[in-house]
């Protein structure tokens, strides 16, 4: 019985130290992640990444399948139609567009 419980001590101080050695590396690597030059990203081109992504995939994605849902409620004799069909068709104009409007805002306050 003392053999199994001496390599039982001995296994749970060896897990013992490789999780201390698992969060300090989880640390040093986030803490690396967080310095901008080591994680290869600053504010700036965070915030161009998720303009890219908002105005070039999400809101034309928005855009058709308010058109769709529009459609769907034309077909199924919606008595309000005529307005989903108008606010998908503005829902459109802002969301195809979007890149435009955002560029020309920029371009007007610098």
């Amino acid at each position: 019985m003392r053999g199994i419980s001496t390599i039982y001590k001995q296994m749970k101080s060896k897990q013992k130290e490789w999780l201390q050695l698992g969060a300090m590396s989880a640390l040093v690597i986030g803490a690396g992640l967080l310095i901008p030059e080591y994680a290869h990203a600053n504010l700036e081109s965070s915030l161009d990444g998720l303009k890219l992504k908002l105005t070039g995939i999400v809101l034309p994605l928005l855009s058709v399948i308010g058109i769709g849902l529009a459609a769907i409620s034309f077909f199924t004799g919606n008595p309000q139609a005529k307005q989903h069909i108008i606010y998908a068709i503005l829902g459109c104009c802002f969301g195809f567009g979007a890149q435009a409007i955002v560029d020309f805002i920029g371009s007007t306050v610098r």
